[in-house]
C-alpha cells in the first residue's frame, strides 16, 4: 500500500447513470471528488490456482488520477452507519453503477452512504468493451475530466483499496461529517470478477473492507495484469476460480441462471463451492444477469412512481438497445428484490456476526460427454431448486437466464438478458382455475415464505402484491 491519494472536490453534476430522477428529490446529496496519488500493482508470488489462494506481492508503482462519486443522506440522522463502495462496471464502455441500478431503492430508504469508484481504465480513458463503444469519462466530458489519468487495470486493485481507506477515514469533506462503522465493497458482473481477484489476492494484504457483495460473477476471475477480461472469450477451458477458503470477512455472492450456466464468460457452475461461516451464495431461480428492471424499471423507480408506470416498464419486450430479438428478454422482478434483501442480510452479518440466510443451489445436471451444465426444469419450464420466490413458485411466465443465442459479437449483450415467455390463457386457467383470487392467495403465501426465509424484505411486500395484482392477465 502506498500513501493515500489527494482528494479534490469537483463542483457540478457528475457523469454517472444514477437514474432518470434527481437524487436531491429523494433526500440525498451527490458529490464528486478526484483522487490522485500513487498506486501499486501486484505480482504473483506462487501458483494462482483454482482454490483461490492467490499469493501475491506488491510490484510496480504508477501515478494515477481517477474519480469517486459520494452519495450521502441530506439528513445525517438518516445514516445507518454503513458505507457501500461500488467498483463501477465498465463492460458497456461506460462507468456504470450496476449494483445501484438493481438496489438503489434499498440503498436510499435504509440510509446507506454510497460511494462509486472509477477503478478501471476503460471507464476513465476508454478501451475494450462489450459494446465496442467509448463512453468513458474523457469521452463524455473532455473538459471536466481532462486531469484524470489511469495507468491500467493492474493498478485498479490498489486504487480500490485506497478509495475504501478514504471512506473509512471519513474526512469531513468526503462524507459530509458522517462516520461509518462499517465499509462494504460491492461489484457486479465484470466488477464481480475483479472483486473475486481482490478477495483472493489483495484483501489478505490490504484488509480495508468489512464485507463483500459479489454480484453476478462467472466462473473465472479477473487478471492481475494490464489486460482485458474479454481477451479470454475464445478460450474453451478457462480456469474456474473459487473464493479462497480462509476468507477474512463475510463474502456474499448473488448468482443468476445466466451467471451459473455461462454466457459471455465461463459459468459459475465450474467454481461452485459450499457455503461456510464466511461465505453465502444465493442462486436465484428464474433470473437473468440483466433484465427489464435493469434497462426500463430502474431509471424510473423512485418508490413513488405510479404502479401503472412500473407495470408498463416490466411489460415483456423483445427490443434491446435498438436490436429486435426473436424472444422477450427476462422480465421477472425477483432479481431486483433479492439483491435488496441481500444488501440488508450482508449489513446485518457484518454488524452482528450472524451469517446471512442460506439458500439451496439451482438443480443442475452435467452433460456426460462435454461436462457442460444444464438446469433441470419443472413442468412449467422453470428451473428447480435455487433461491425461490413467488414468480417461480406461482408463475405466470417461464423466465430464464438463457437467452437462446450463440456467442458471437452481435449477440453478446443479448446473451446476458436471458429470456421470458408469458403463459398462454389456457395454461394460466389450468394453473389458477379460481382466477385472480386464487392466484393472489397462492402468490401471497409464496411471498410470505420468501420473506420469512430472508430472501425478500418485508418493506417490499405491499409493493410486490400490488404489482402481482396488476400483472395478472385480464383476458
Amino acid at each position: 500500500m502506498t500513501d493515500l491519494p489527494v482528494v479534490t472536490p469537483v463542483p457540478g453534476k457528475p457523469a454517472l447513470l444514477l437514474g432518470g430522477f434527481e437524487i436531491g428529490d429523494l433526500g440525498y446529496v451527490a458529490e464528486e471528488f478526484f483522487l490522485s496519488g500513487t498506486a501499486t500493482s501486484y505480482a504473483r508470488a506462487g501458483e494462482l490456482g483454482s482454490d483461490g489462494r492467490w499469493p501475491v506481492t506488491p510490484d510496480d508503482t504508477q501515478d494515477y488520477a481517477t474519480r469517486i462519486v459520494v452519495l450521502t443522506p441530506a439528513d445525517p440522522a438518516q445514516f445507518n452507519g454503513t458505507a457501500l463502495v461500488e467498483w463501477l462496471n465498465v463492460s458497456g464502455g461506460i462507468d456504470a453503477p450496476a449494483v445501484w441500478m438493481m438496489a438503489h431503492r434499498e440503498i436510499l430508504r435504509a440510509g446507506y452512504a454510497y460511494v462509486t469508484v472509477s477503478a478501471q481504465k476503460v471507464g476513465v480513458d476508454g478501451g475494450v468493451s462489450l459494446l465496442g463503444i467509448d463512453m468513458s469519462l474523457k469521452s463524455q466530458d473532455p473538459t471536466r475530466y481532462a486531469a484524470l489519468e489511469h495507468p491500467g487495470d493492474a493498478f485498479s486493485y490498489d486504487i480500490f483499496s485506497q478509495a475504501g481507506t478514504l471512506v473509512r477515514a471519513a474526512t469531513d469533506d468526503l462524507l459530509r461529517g458522517l462516520r461509518p462503522e462499517h465499509v462494504v465493497a460491492l461489484g457486479e458482473s465484470q466488477s464481480a470478477m475483479f472483486l473475486t481477484t481482490y478477495i483472493n489476492a489483495v484483501d489478505p494484504l490490504a484488509q480495508v473492507y468489512d464485507g463483500f457483495l459479489v454480484h453476478s460473477r462467472f466462473g473465472t476471475a479477473a487478471p492481475l495484469e494490464n489486460r482485458s477480461i474479454f481477451d479470454d472469450l475464445e478460450n474453451p477451458t478457462p480456469q474456474a476460480v473459487k473464493f479462497r477458503r480462509d476468507l477474512r470477512v463475510p463474502v456474499f455472492t448473488i448468482i443468476t441462471e445466466t451467471d451459473l450456466l455461462g454466457a459471455v464468460q465461463h459459468g459459475y457452475y465450474f467454481a461452485r463451492q459450499a457455503d461456510h461461516e464466511l461465505l453465502r451464495v444465493w442462486e436465484i431461480a428464474g433470473a437473468a444477469h440483466a433484465d427489464n428492471y435493469t434497462i426500463q424499471v430502474a431509471p424510473i423507480d423512485t418508490g413513488a412512481a405510479p404502479i401503472d408506470a412500473i407495470v408498463a416498464a416490466y411489460a415483456p419486450t423483445n427490443m434491446l438497445m435498438g436490436q429486435q430479438l426473436p424472444h422477450f428478454i427476462n422480465f421477472a422482478p425477483q432479481h431486483h428484490y433479492v439483491v435488496q434483501a441481500a444488501l440488508e442480510a450482508l449489513r446485518s452479518w457484518v454488524r452482528t456476526g450472524d451469517p446471512a440466510p442460506a439458500a439451496p443451489p439451482i438443480r443442475v445436471t452435467a452433460d456426460p460427454e462435454s461436462g457442460e451444465p444444464h438446469a433441470v426444469l419443472d413442468a412449467n419450464g422453470l428451473v428447480q431448486d435455487g433461491l425461490r420466490t413467488p414468480w417461480v413458485d406461482v408463475p405466470l411466465a417461464r423466465t430464464s437466464g438463457a437467452g437462446g443465442f450463440e456467442l458471437n459479437t452481435e449477440t453478446l449483450m443479448a446473451a446476458i438478458f436471458g429470456s421470458g415467455e408469458p403463459f398462454d390463457a389456457d395454461t394460466v386457467h389450468r394453473l389458477y382455475p379460481g382466477g385472480l383470487a386464487e392466484y393472489l392467495d397462492r402468490f401471497t403465501g409464496a411471498l410470505d415464505a420468501a420473506i420469512k426465509s430472508g430472501f425478500i424484505l418485508p418493506a417490499d411486500r405491499a409493493e410486490i402484491l400490488e404489482l402481482a395484482a396488476a400483472t395478472y392477465p385480464s383476458g
